[in-house]
């Protein structure tokens, strides 16, 4: 047996019994993939984002009636396509997912909870940071787009559209704003540098931007 193999078989018998820890490790190993397969077909993130989540509640869903004998990595995907098709098909409409699944005892179909309660908790709490992220990275652009107003640097602030909104690449941004490579490379640091450090002035709690603590 392959050893991913042993370790998804571990996580998902972690997951079965509550274990919200298990849950974001599997977040951790599968995401990141999933995102690259949906961005690659929409290109559009955020919405990106909305399908990938709505595939891992999918998989919730679905644990009770996954043997395991598929291997994860090609029954996650398998969800996210059938959720970007889904998407693509109702352009936008988002169909109300419960954490539910159905009884086993051929009860009519009735639908019951699914023993994870700590991991739908893990949910939300990551939506709800997701949340917190979003509104505190507005106000720090916000506010490094106004310093850059007042300063006139309207150099900076074309090369920073182009490069975040519009998605460009740097050899892209600077024939277009006949900057040098370098000059959009040292624009791009600067101000995710500047973001940082207004963010960490916002004084959050750990559990929000992780990825920016004990650095």
């Amino acid at each position: 047996m392959k050893e991913h193999s042993k370790v998804d078989i571990e996580l998902v018998e972690r997951i079965r019994q509550g274990d919200s820890d298990a849950w974001q490790s599997l977040i951790d190993r599968y995401e990141g993939r999933l995102l690259a397969y949906t961005d690659s077909r929409i290109r559009n993130r955020a919405t990106s984002e909305d399908i990938v989540q709505e595939a891992f509640v999918g998989f919730l869903i679905s644990l009770p009636n996954y043997d395991g004998s598929r291997p994860l990595e090609s029954y996650l995907f398998s969800i996210c396509a059938y959720k970007l098709t889904d998407h693509l098909r109702r352009e936008g409409r988002r169909p109300s997912v419960q954490m539910h699944h159905r009884s086993s005892d051929g009860g009519g179909g009735m639908l019951e909870p699914v023993g994870v309660d700590r991991v739908a908790s893990s949910i939300a709490r990551s939506v709800e940071r997701k949340r917190i992220e979003e509104s505190a990275i507005t106000e720090a652009i916000s506010e490094q787009i106004e310093r850059w107003k007042s300063s006139n640097a309207f150099a900076k602030l074309k090369a920073i559209e182009l490069l975040f909104v519009r998605g460009m690449g740097n050899k892209e941004v600077a024939e277009k704003t006949q900057l040098s490579e370098q000059q959009v490379a040292n624009y791009k640091s600067d101000f995710q540098i500047r973001l940082r450090s207004i963010i960490d002035r916002m004084e959050l709690d750990e559990g929000v931007f992780p990825e920016l603590a004990n650095n």
